[in-house]
Order: structure tokens, then C-alpha cells, then sequence
């Protein structure tokens, strides 16, 4: 086994597997009441509250061009760290359901597709294959941009009836 292989925790949206390193992971929540923020972009379903601290949850199929994702019973909340400038910020990205842990090695990943028009796929990290079945590796520090990580952490430090300036 290569000592370069790493664990991606898979996720459902629609019909397609994502897939996102462990080591941004920080833990998977049911998803249950989210609070809805005036003013914010459609894929900004609201905030939490994780433990005490406000957390934005981010709807990944809003993010991704498709349908908003609908409250079942496997619908998680995957709370993710990702860096943003000198810091690291905490995110919920909202998931049809969780799969499971898989292991790769960097052979058993392809490089992301490229695609002649102009679609931005920098956040590809490439396809990765188990089991006859493709799975698209996201690099969840290039899914959001640097604006949209902003306006999310800006919505989690306003105070209650403080409005969130969201620029």
C-alpha cells in the first residue's frame, strides 16, 4: 500500500458522489434547525449553533447549480475547516447524505476533466474510482471563494440584531 494514500469521507448530492479529504472534516450532524440570515446568497441556508459558536451552513447542491436540498432522513450537515488567509474557518456544508470513508492512492485518481468552455473547475481536485464507480475529490479550500468564506464569517460574528453586511 503507498504511503501516499489518503481517506475522503464521501457525500450524496443528487445522484453524484463527492468526495473530501478527512483531514478537513471535523464532524458530520444531523441536520435540524438551521437559522435563516436575511440578505444572504440562496446557498447560504443560515447558522447554527455548534457548542456555542455560530456556524454558517452553506447548501452544496445550491453551490453546485442544482436543485436546494430537501430535509430527509439521511440530509447531514458536514462541518468542515477550511484556511482562509491566516485562519482557519469553520463551515457546515449541507449534504444529501453521507457514504462513507474511502482510501485511495494518488494511481487510482485522474486529473479533473477539461472541458472547452469556460467552466470553473478549480475546485476539483480530480476522479477518483472505487468499485466501478466515479467520485468527484473536491479541494473544499477552493470550493468557496475568498468574497463568499467572507460574507459567511461576517454572518457568524453579527450580533442578534446587528444586520450582517454581506459584500
Amino acid at each position: 500500500m503507498s504511503t501516499n494514500t489518503r481517506q475522503y469521507l464521501t457525500f450524496q448530492l443528487r445522484e453524484e458522489i463527492f468526495a473530501i479529504d478527512v483531514a478537513n472534516v471535523r464532524e458530520i450532524l444531523e441536520f435540524s434547525t438551521v437559522t435563516k440570515v436575511p440578505q444572504t446568497p440562496d446557498y447560504m441556508r443560515g447558522v447554527i449553533n455548534l457548542r456555542g459558536s455560530v456556524v454558517p451552513v452553506l447548501d452544496m447542491r445550491l453551490k453546485f447549480g442544482m436543485s436546494m436540498t430537501e430535509k430527509t432522513i439521511n440530509t447531514c450537515i458536514v462541518v468542515v475547516e477550511v484556511a482562509m488567509e491566516d485562519e482557519n474557518v469553520i463551515i457546515g456544508a449541507l449534504v444529501d447524505s453521507v457514504q462513507e470513508v474511502v482510501e485511495l492512492d494518488p494511481d487510482s485518481i485522474e486529473p479533473a476533466p477539461r472541458i472547452g468552455i469556460q467552466l470553473r473547475n478549480g475546485f476539483i481536485k480530480g476522479m477518483g474510482k472505487k468499485d466501478d464507480r466515479f467520485m468527484i475529490i473536491l479541494d473544499i479550500e477552493r470550493v468557496f471563494s475568498h468574497e463568499e468564506l467572507s460574507g459567511a464569517i461576517n454572518v457568524a460574528d453579527a450580533r442578534p440584531g446587528e444586520k450582517a453586511v454581506n459584500e
